[in-house]
């Protein structure tokens, strides 16, 4: 998955929340200090070129979706980072996590937790 650029990003954003929506509304949804009219047009334009970003026609206007989910991008984004960073290691990228972000002992403890319920949820699956 190709990785999208802070503009489009941002676009994919609104798209995401929005769910589908025409171009107007797309506008809207940056509010007053967004970017141009045109400017987001020519944005849609390319995300749907690159097959980010599907639309239906309906006369003369297109509505817009996402043709990709938030969570699919996240977790190729995740996998790059991981693969760039810590050759390819979920562990080293554990290790970096929980001792370089200045995780709270109560919010190690949360992901102690989430990790705890994952080990119960896999292992359920292998029985």
């Amino acid at each position: 998955m190709v990785e999208l650029t802070k503009a489009e990003f941002e676009l994919m954003q609104k798209l995401w929340s929005l769910k589908k929506a025409y171009l107007n509304e797309v506008v809207d949804a940056y509010g007053d200090d967004g970017p141009a009219y045109t400017t987001v047009s020519t944005l849609l334009s390319r995300m749907c070129a690159k097959n980010y970003v599907g639309f239906i026609k309906h006369g003369r206007d297109k509505h817009y979706y996402p043709k990709i989910k938030k969570s699919d991008y996240s977790k190729s984004q995740l996998k790059k980072v991981i693969n760039n960073f810590f050759n390819g290691s979920k562990i080293q990228f554990a290790n970096y996590f929980t001792q370089k972000t200045d995780l709270s002992a109560e919010e190690l403890k949360s992901l102690q937790e989430i990790i705890q319920k994952e080990i119960e949820r896999k292992e359920k699956e292998n029985d």
